[in-house]
Formats: structure tokens, sequence, C-alpha cells
């Protein structure tokens, strides 16, 4: 941000957005989850950097772009919980740091199925014994 009044600058952090997009994330209905993909592992256990699950994020000085990877409930409609999903994220991050979002990407990389479904499902057969 801009040195406005001569009081110096004021930076906010990529994890600052980062988290602020993740909760806004959890809360949006239809949303199950976040993905963290098989990079971010890698780069976690890697680096031991504490990376926000899911969520990637380009802070400038005015603006800010999101990347989310995202788990959906099953018997969402995956493009309106995706909609609401870009919406709440940008609000959020709005309202919080000041900065203008750019854009909210959404990548879809699953459906999380229903606990009593996935208990329902019989175990498969053992091929050796």
């Amino acid at each position: 941000m801009a040195d406005v009044k001569g009081n110096g600058v004021v930076r906010i952090a990529d994890d600052v957005v980062a988290v602020i997009a993740g909760i806004a994330a959890s809360e949006t209905e239809g949303i199950a989850g976040m993905s963290g993909g098989i990079t971010e592992g890698l780069a976690r256990r890697v680096s031991g950097k504490n990376v926000q699950k899911g969520v990637s994020v380009e802070v400038g000085e005015f603006e800010a772009a999101i990347d989310l990877r995202v788990i959906v409930s099953y018997g969402s409609k995956i493009d309106e919980a995706c909609r609401k999903l870009q919406q709440n994220v940008k609000e959020a991050v709005e309202s919080m740091t000041g900065l203008r979002v750019v854009e909210v990407n959404v990548k879809v990389e699953g459906v999380e199925f229903p606990k009593a479904e996935k208990e329902a499902l019989p175990e498969p057969a053992h091929r050796v014994k």
C-alpha cells in the first residue's frame, strides 16, 4: 500500500491473504474442503514451510490474485458453489485488507461423498491370502 500520509508503508504478506481466503472458502456452502495436492505436500516436507492448504496467492502493492484448489460436496451444483466461493473470498479479502482482488481462480480437484455412503461400500475382496 502506498505511503499516503507520510507515515510509512504497509505491506500485507501473502500468507495473511491466504489465511483469509482459506477461512472464507471453508465457510462456503458446497465446498467440502481444500485440496493440498501432491506438489504442496512435497513442498511442505522438503522446506518445512507452513503452506496454506489449497490456496496460492500473489499480492502486489494494491491488488491480489488468488488460486484455490477445492473439493466439493457430493450433490452440490459445482458451478454455483464455485461462483459463491469466488464471491465470498473476494469480499473477505477486500474488506479485511483493502486490496483489490483482480481474480479468484478455482480448480475443483475432487468430490467428497457423504460418510454414510462411504461406510456402506463393501470392503474390496483381497486377491491374495
